[in-house]
């Protein structure tokens, strides 16, 4: 059991500008703000000017051509990103996503918080991510395929299950991974199971994967709840962002006794006060291809971010709760199912009026901890029960949540403060240890 603990009192920001003068344009640049938020910790940590240097740049970037014959027998060509941010506690780790949006900073500002996430749950991977930029949504599944496989053979060069073990992220599924897992394995001669995490179960995938992320999201809103001495039955939801992570925590909120009153994806969203029923948000989303198809009032994204209610899930892109909208989100806790929802300056704003942020590298772990449960299994060709998965997953988030709170009330901060100097003094001190070579 978790030792039950007081919330720790959240003080009001105090105003650093006189109201007459004009701020600059925040910097949206997620590579900037990834940066941002690890000098913070590293002040606390009273880092050298030598480790900070270290430690904020990636250990290796890729950058490949993807040429793919269309299914008009045309070529085009893609381009396709492959960033490892560290390696000190082991092989590097991290999603593949396929996006219009994808570009380098973005790459590498993931690649960084991947690190400090599979630190706050402790579990032995640096951090990686890739991308494509396409939208996969304009391709057939055999363009899908060829693209996938292509790109595979391009960063193969630095892929392995000791090396550097991909993942599902943004438009990418166990199908993905499974031509991931093939195409390397055709290059080794034989079949290597351990070198990609999320695919389907046949293919040595794990139980409880699929909804992992979700899971993970969920047992911090509960964790979180119980701090702050609120019941989740007949609390209010929304959540933006209804691909695999958000719909599986809208579900698993539902199941909780909460009421969901909004969701949304790319195309917009749905809002209904009394709640809305995610049996028939799943059903309008799976005819239409979208939830707002469905039953209630249309809103927009970012509508749905100022809605007034208790629990508010960013489960879609980074930057989307900024300088700008953050004075208006009214959530009592927000738990930060996408990467990087929130920019810095949002974050003290929101810090400011006593909203709780669980931040992304502590709130959507339980993807990077159930694949690591995956790469284990394949490597030892035993495969566990989903009640086991599911055990040691809360498990893994409860005790992360537990050293997260610790180490904030410690520092008297925040929990993103807590999680980052928790995260970053873990990695820092394996760098130490290790030393450098040559």
């Amino acid at each position: 059991m978790v030792p039950k603990r007081k919330v720790v009192p959240i003080r009001p920001a105090s105003p650093k500008r006189a109201p007459a003068l004009e701020l600059a344009p925040e910097n949206l640049n997620p590579y900037q703000f990834a940066l941002r938020q690890f000098e913070r910790a590293a002040d606390y940590l009273s880092l050298d000017a030598g480790t900070r240097q270290l430690l904020s740049q990636p250990k290796r970037q890729l950058i490949v051509s993807i040429p793919i014959k269309m299914d008009n027998k045309k070529i085009r060509v893609f381009t396709g990103y492959r960033v490892q941010h560290s390696i000190a506690r082991g092989p590097s780790k991290g999603g593949i996503r396929f996006h219009p949006g994808v570009t380098l900073d973005e790459v590498k500002a993931l690649a960084m918080w991947m690190t400090w996430k599979c630190a706050v749950v402790n579990i032995p991977f640096g951090g990686a991510k890739g991308g494509i930029t396409v939208d996969p949504k304009k391709l057939s599944m055999d363009e899908n395929e060829r693209l996938t496989r292509r790109y595979t053979s391009e960063i193969a060069i630095v892929l392995g299950h000791d090396r550097d073990i991909p993942a599902p992220d943004v438009y990418t599924t166990p199908q993905h991974m499974a031509w991931i897992m093939d195409t390397f394995s055709m290059t080794q001669g034989f079949s290597t199971l351990g070198v990609v995490t999320g695919k389907p179960i046949p293919l040595g995938g794990s139980a409880g994967r699929n909804e992992a992320t979700a899971e993970g999201c969920f047992v911090a809103i509960d964790e979180a709840a119980k701090r702050m001495r609120m019941k989740l039955k007949g609390a209010t939801a929304a959540v933006q962002g209804f691909g695999n992570a958000g719909a599986h925590v809208a579900r698993f909120l539902e199941e909780a006794g909460a009421k969901v009153v909004a969701v949304s994806d790319s195309r917009g969203g749905v809002y209904d006060k009394k709640g809305l029923r995610m049996e028939l948000v799943n059903a309008a989303k799976e005819k239409k291809g979208t939830v707002t198809a469905g039953r209630g009032q249309k809103v927009s994204n970012s509508e749905l971010l100022e809605l007034p209610v208790d629990i508010l899930v960013p489960a879609a892109l980074e930057g989307v709760i900024t300088r700008e909208n953050a004075p208006r989100v009214k959530a009592r806790i927000i738990a930060e199912a996408a990467n990087g929802p929130t920019t810095p300056d949002a974050d003290d704003i929101l810090r400011g009026n006593g909203a709780v942020v669980i931040p992304d590298i502590l709130a959507n772990a339980g993807g990077v901890t159930v694949s690591y449960f995956e790469w284990v299994q394949d490597l030892y060709s035993f495969f566990w029960d989903p009640d086991m998965v599911r055990t040691q997953l809360e498990r893994t988030v409860r005790r992360a949540y537990d050293d997260v709170a610790e180490t904030a009330r410690r520092h008297d901060t925040d929990l993103r403060t807590g999680a980052l100097i928790l995260a970053v003094g873990r990695v820092e001190e394996a760098t130490r240890l290790r030393g450098l070579f040559p």
